[in-house]
C-alpha cells in the first residue's frame, strides 16, 4: 500500500477528510489512473457533503477499474447519501457480483433497503453480511432494525443485546436498542439507552430524535400517538394511504348513518369528534407536545432549532385559536369565531412544515402553507370590514371557500411531500 493511501485511510477513520483528501490527491499526482485512489477520494469528498465532485471520481474510479468491486461500493454509498437509492443498490448489487465475501458490501445494501422501506430485503442482505462477519457492528444493528419494522421486536432486542455485551460502547447499538424498546412502548428503558448512545456520541442525530420521542412518551396521550406513529413507519408508502383512505372512508359511512339515522346521534357522533380529534393530533402531537418538553430543563437542550421554530409556530396557531375563540364567546362575536377557525385550521399545515425533508419538499409545504394564510388573512378582513354586496359576499365566498378546501387539501399534500426525499 502506497504511503500517502496509508495516511488516508489513518485520517478517514480520525475524520479528518479534508486531510485525507489531500493524501489522496498526492497519490493521484503519481497514480491518476488508480481506480482505487479515486475511489477513496470520492469517500473523502462525499464525507465533506461534496455529492456532485464525489459522483464524478467515483464515475472516474468505475472507469478505471471497471472489473473492480471497490469503485461500485463506493458509488453505491455516494447515492445513498444523495437519496438515489434504486442506482445506489444497483451499483453495490455489482460490487457484490463481483466480490461476494465482503461483509461492508451487504451491510451497505441492507441500509439501502431499509431507506426503500423494503424491510424483507434489507433483512436478509445483513443476515448475509453477518454470515461473512457475525461481529460486523453495521449489519447487526441493520438486521435487528429490520426485524423492528417486520413486528419481531422480541428477536430486535436479543440481537441488539448480543451486541451490546461484546461492544457495550457502541453509541449505534444502544440508540437502535432504545428504538427498538420504543416500538415495544418501554420508554423508561429505552430513555436509558438513548442517555448511553449521547453519553458515547453527543452528536449522534439518532439517538437525539429517540430521547425526544421517549420523554414525550412519558405523557399518556402522546404514548398511544407514538404507537401509533411506529406502527405506521413499519408499513410501506402505499400501505399508510390505503390505511388513511379507510379510516376517511370509515368516517363518512358513520357521517351517512348520522344522516340517515338520527336516532343513532348519541352514538355516532362522539365516535365522529373522536375522529376529528384524531386526526389533528397525528399533525400537531408531536410539536404539540414539543412545547411541553420546553418546560423540562433537560428537554430544551434535546430540541433541536428546527424544532423549537415549529413548536413556536403551531403555538402563536393554536394560542390565536383559543384568544379568538374567547373573545368571540365573550362578545358574541361572529367574526372573531370566524378567525379562531381560521387559525385552527391553519395549524394543520404549519405543523408539516417541518416534517417535510429539506430541499423542495418543505419548500413546496411552506409556500402552500404561506398561500393559505393569505387567503384566511383576506377572507378575515373581509369579514371584518362588514363590506355589503355581491361584490363583497362573492370575494369573501371565494377567500374562505379557496382556504377552507385548501386546509382540508393540506394533509393530502403534507402526506405526499412528506414521502418524498429529494435528491442531490
Amino acid at each position: 500500500m502506497d504511503f500517502h493511501l496509508d495516511r488516508a485511510g489513518i485520517l478517514l477513520q480520525q475524520g479528518r477528510y479534508e486531510l485525507a483528501e489531500q493524501e489522496v490527491r498526492a497519490r493521484l499526482l503519481h497514480q491518476p489512473e488508480d481506480p482505487f485512489s479515486h475511489a477513496l477520494l470520492a469517500l473523502c469528498l462525499s464525507y465533506q457533503d461534496q455529492h456532485q465532485e464525489a459522483t464524478l471520481e467515483a464515475t472516474q474510479a468505475i472507469h478505471y477499474g471497471p472489473d473492480q468491486a471497490f469503485p461500485h461500493y463506493v458509488m453505491g454509498a455516494i447515492l445513498l447519501k444523495r437519496n438515489r437509492f434504486d442506482e445506489a443498490a444497483d451499483h453495490v448489487s455489482e460490487a457484490i457480483t463481483m466480490d461476494p465475501h465482503d461483509a461492508d458490501y451487504f451491510g451497505l445494501l441492507a441500509g439501502i433497503r431499509m431507506e426503500q422501506r423494503r424491510w424483507p430485503e434489507a433483512l436478509d442482505a445483513a443476515r448475509q453480511g453477518l454470515e461473512l462477519d457475525p461481529e460486523h457492528t453495521g449489519s447487526k444493528n441493520l438486521y435487528a432494525m429490520a426485524l423492528v419494522h417486520l413486528g419481531r421486536k422480541e428477536e430486535a432486542g436479543v440481537a441488539l443485546e448480543g451486541a451490546l455485551s461484546k461492544d457495550p460502547e457502541n453509541a449505534l447499538s444502544h440508540a437502535n436498542q432504545g428504538w427498538a424498546l420504543l416500538h415495544g412502548a418501554r420508554h423508561k428503558e429505552a430513555l436509558a439507552h438513548f442517555r448511553e448512545a449521547l453519553r458515547i456520541n453527543p452528536d449522534m442525530e439518532w439517538a437525539r430524535l429517540g430521547i425526544i420521542e421517549a420523554m414525550k412518551a412519558r405523557y399518556f396521550i402522546y404514548g398511544l400517538m407514538l404507537r401509533y406513529f411506529l406502527w405506521m413507519s413499519r408499513l410501506s408508502t402505499r400501505t399508510q394511504w390505503l390505511v388513511v383512505i379507510g379510516a376517511w372512508v370509515v368516517y363518512k359511512m358513520f357521517v351517512a348513518i348520522a344522516k340517515s339515522h338520527p336516532q343513532l346521534a348519541p352514538v355516532v357522533l362522539p365516535v365522529m369528534v373522536l375522529y376529528f380529534i384524531f386526526v389533528f393530533l397525528t399533525w400537531t402531537a408531536s410539536s404539540l407536545f414539543n412545547l411541553l418538553l420546553r418546560l423540562d430543563p433537560f428537554g430544551r437542550l434535546v430540541l433541536s432549532h428546527e424544532q423549537t421554530i415549529a413548536s413556536n409556530w403551531l403555538a402563536f396557531c393554536l394560542g390565536s385559536a383559543l384568544l379568538f375563540a374567547a373573545i368571540g364567546v365573550v362578545a358574541s362575536n361572529p367574526v372573531a369565531i370566524t378567525a379562531a377557525v381560521v387559525f385552527g385550521f391553519l395549524s394543520l399545515p404549519v405543523s408539516a412544515i417541518f416534517r417535510c425533508h429539506t430541499g423542495w419538499p418543505r419548500n413546496a409545504m411552506t409556500g402552500y402553507t404561506a398561500v393559505l394564510g393569505l387567503l384566511g388573512v383576506g377572507f378575515l378582513a373581509v369579514q371584518l370590514g362588514n363590506a355589503t354586496g355581491e361584490t363583497a359576499r362573492a370575494i369573501a365566498g371565494a377567500l374562505g371557500g379557496f382556504f377552507f378546501l385548501g386546509s382540508a387539501l393540506s394533509m393530502i399534500v403534507a402526506n405526499v411531500l412528506i414521502n418524498k426525499q429529494p435528491t442531490m
